[in-house]
């Protein structure tokens, strides 16, 4: 069923002309899987939703192996191929895959920002990043792009888990600070 694994990862050294030290890491661990239901109505995903428990362990573990180190943000995304339906998306990305990703990395009480599109080979998304433990940390509020460039096919799905180990390089909008999360309601 998956065709093809891929990571991307993202090492920022400098900012407008400034150092980011220590440099901030992201990656984006990524699956190219067959759609099942590509081409006609299924009523029934519940084998896109177990599907997406047993990617989302897979990809934060290679998601993590690629950081090095623990995570500070996350995010997931899924582009449908032309015959797939956002839902289909929608059952491999919310109702079992962030259980797996949480387990994963050990905490992440906030909400998993995500996004859907449909798309053809080559077809970008960007996949929106949140602070794991607290949703108010503004300094990482966040996307990063991710492509494959021969996925999705008309009856495949692209699914991105993203990681990182920092916020933006710089941030100075203010905001709840990373040292001050309680990280217990998923909010501050």
């Amino acid at each position: 069923m998956i065709r093809k694994w891929a990571v991307l990862v993202e090492d920022t050294l400098e900012e407008a002309g400034q150092p980011v030290a220590p440099p901030i890491r992201r990656v984006v661990a990524m699956a190219v899987l067959r759609n099942p239901h590509a081409g006609r109505f299924v009523a029934d995903l519940s084998d896109l939703m177990e599907l997406g428990a047993t990617l989302g362990a897979e990809l934060a573990a290679r998601a993590l192996a690629a950081l090095g180190g623990p995570a500070q943000s996350f995010g997931k995304a899924a582009i449908v191929g032309e015959d797939g339906e956002l839902e289909h998306a929608a059952a491999l990305l919310h109702p079992q895959m962030g259980a797996p990703v949480r387990a994963a990395l050990g905490r992440g009480p906030a909400l998993i920002p995500s996004a859907k599109k449909r798309g053809g080979m080559g077809c970008a998304v960007d996949v929106p990043l949140g602070h794991k433990d607290a949703a108010f940390v503004r300094s990482h509020f966040d996307a990063i792009e991710a492509r494959i460039t021969d996925a999705p096919r008309r009856d495949e799905i692209l699914l991105c888990l993203a990681l990182t180990d920092g916020g933006r390089p710089l941030p100075r909008i203010g905001g709840l600070a990373v040292g001050d999360v309680v990280g217990e309601d998923g909010l501050r």
